[in-house]
């Protein structure tokens, strides 16, 4: 019994750290945007709407707003994808549950990072305007379907779930990150590659360490969930 109620301390434990940290590197990285733009310009997206112009004392200058116009056009379209798929991302972690919920999320995170990987060169610019979009919805899935971890600690439950969602918040350093690794040689596809490769430890989360439904609350007894079948004792 004792042996029993360890495991299942542990279990939980871990889920609630690894959960943490996802939410922290992967929920809310598309409000880190103005960090990953530096590395976007470097790298000559839309650079092809940047133009010589004359300044007010004849010297030439190059006149990228245009190239400027087209980063906030995607960040306010991605913003607005973000709220509004609240919505949709709760109806179908409701009717679907966590495991159909999360391997959606999965598919879109590899599905946007595989779309700015391809969107080099500049030519391919546009393409960002569907990465980022889709990038704002994977985060929101991640985000609700690890609230409900809250459900595991009734005592701490509301501190868990703040905890969740400052860390969704916080995850917008990682384009950060990813622009001083640039800034020290790392390549922007050598970035991406690496968080897609981080999928695995997503998958392995939904199946080990996450339930095919949902966490309940009040929370029974010897409740047992991940690989082994969700069951009541």
């Amino acid at each position: 019994m004792q042996v029993l109620e360890n495991k299942l301390s542990v279990r939980r434990c871990l889920t609630f750290v690894t959960g943490l940290v996802e939410c922290l590197c992967f929920a809310g990285v598309v409000f880190g945007w103005a960090s990953l733009v530096f590395v976007l310009k470097e790298d000559g997206y839309f650079s092809s709407l940047c133009f010589n112009t004359t300044g007010v004392n004849g010297t030439q200058i190059l006149d990228c707003s245009a190239q400027d116009e087209q980063f906030s056009l995607i960040f306010t379209i991605t913003s607005f994808i973000n709220n509004f798929f609240t919505l949709p991302n709760g109806f179908l972690f409701d009717h679907f549950g966590t495991t159909v919920a999360r391997l959606l999320a999965i598919l879109n995170k590899l599905l946007r990072l595989f779309l700015i990987f391809f969107s080099f060169p500049s030519a391919l610019s546009f393409l960002l305007f569907l990465a980022l979009p889709l990038l704002a919805i994977g985060g929101i899935l991640f985000l609700i379907t690890n609230m409900q971890i809250g459900n595991l600690f009734d005592s701490r439950r509301s501190t868990i779930i703040n905890l969740y969602n400052g860390a969704f918040d916080s995850s917008s350093a990682l384009f950060l990150i990813i622009k001083l690794l640039h800034e020290s040689g790392v390549s922007l596809r050598t970035s991406f590659l690496f968080l897609s490769a981080c999928s695995v430890v997503h998958i392995l989360r939904t199946f080990f360490l996450l339930p095919r439904t949902f966490i309940p609350h009040p929370l029974p007894d010897r409740y047992a969930y991940g690989c082994e079948q969700t069951s009541w004792v």
